[in-house]
């Protein structure tokens, strides 16, 4: 058969993500250190894991509402209250999803019709620009600079809007570049959207790792801009749960009902075990993302001094667990520099452009990895580059 008249040309016409290449290369080098995959290198704190655990041999394995246990919505409603001032009603605007990627999905193909025009920041994560292909969207891509410490100013959103804009994703705190965006930030973004129809798609998945005195700050925390966001968040970061795959997307309510039929025909529920595990995070787990926190916080503070210490610029990136150095003085380009980095030297990181046109001549380096290896990383780059000049 001729598959290439057989498969979807939406999927065919799709590139593979490019972070992928970079794991491939690194699965078949055992011993390399990678400063490349976006995981906790924590374990599931333990309580979390036997709450799962408890559920199962208790036999609770049957189906749960679509939208998730009214339970565990109950405690997203007072995690959200309490730990971001973010008010949902448990009953109709909160919906759970298998991780924060389904919300994400769920969010654009309810939000999006053929033609209509989605603001992606890049450099971002892989997936905002094929799901949006996928709903028939038309990604309209704004490139963040350094010299903004990779945020979306006033300026570059206002070139970006069309009488065919839909959807504005804001993807902060930011894979790959660490940018946070404060309170201003949002501010003149709302007075921009406030005289459109523009909706904000806002992935908080990073919400909780943030560094420094100013704690996250969402849209939907900014008068007049709660009724036109889409919150998307989730478990994997905060609580290192990304196996358990669990996410959850707040919203308007007429916005929730349309992301929940599509999430009752494609999937039914989350998986059941998730959901009791993460009751259990909600009600016990603000001192596990403390701990995880400022342990992060240190090895970000370790790979920034080491960066700068040998010479590689890299802005002081206040959020989630990557750093994005500029590495394109080096006369390579952000491929070339990884892929050379990680054969000859035995390190794993991510190329930039990996990330969208905007991060070539960077590379993502994730500290969720051991102090050690980050020291032994910096050890290996310093000769690396030395080896460029």
């Amino acid at each position: 058969m001729d598959y290439s008249n057989i498969l979807s040309r939406s999927v065919t016409s799709l590139q593979p993500s490019g972070i992928r290449k970079f794991f491939e290369l690194l699965e078949q080098m055992p011993d390399a250190i990678s400063l490349s995959i976006g995981e906790p290198d924590f374990q599931t704190p333990w309580h979390i894991r036997d709450a799962g655990v408890y559920s199962l041999e208790k036999g609770w394995t049957k189906y749960s509402a679509n939208a998730g246990f009214m339970s565990l919505r109950e405690e997203l409603s007072k995690y959200l209250k309490r730990r971001f001032d973010l008010e949902y009603h448990p009953a109709n605007e909160i919906l759970v999803t298998v991780g924060g990627s389904e919300a994400i999905d769920l969010g654009i193909r309810s939000l999006v019709n053929p033609g209509d025009e989605v603001i992606i920041v890049s450099p971002s994560f892989v997936c905002y620009e094929p799901l949006t292909v996928m709903a028939g969207g038309v990604p309209v891509r704004v490139v963040t600079k350094a010299e903004n410490e990779f945020r979306l100013t006033g300026a570059e959103l206002r070139a970006a809007i069309t009488p065919k804009t839909k959807l504005l994703i804001l993807p902060y705190p930011c894979n790959p570049t660490g940018a946070v965006m404060r309170r201003s930030d949002l501010e003149e973004i709302g007075q921009i959207l406030r005289v459109t129809d523009v909706m904000i798609l806002s992935d908080e998945i990073y919400a909780e790792l943030t560094y420094g005195e100013e704690r996250h700050v969402s849209p939907a925390n900014i008068p007049g801009l709660k009724e036109r966001t889409v919150v998307v968040n989730g478990f994997s970061k905060s609580y290192s749960m990304t196996g358990w795959r669990l996410g959850y997307a707040c919203a308007h309510a007429d916005v929730i009902k349309q992301m929940t039929k599509l999430h009752q025909f494609a999937i039914m529920c989350a998986p059941t075990a998730s959901q009791y595990a993460a009751v259990e995070a909600l009600k016990e787990g603000d001192g596990d993302i403390a701990k995880m926190r400022a342990s992060y916080d240190e090895r970000r503070k370790l790979l920034r001094g080491g960066l700068r210490a040998i010479g590689i610029d890299c802005f002081d990136a206040k959020g989630a667990f990557y750093l994005f150095p500029y590495i394109g003085k080096f006369g390579l380009t952000s491929d070339e520099f990884c892929e050379r980095f990680l054969m000859e030297e035995g390190v794993a990181v991510v190329s930039g452009s990996a990330f969208g046109a905007g991060g070539e001549g960077f590379a993502r380096m994730c500290y969720a990895a051991s102090e050690a290896c980050i020291k032994e990383a910096l050890v290996r780059l310093e000769r690396f580059i030395g080896k460029l000049k």
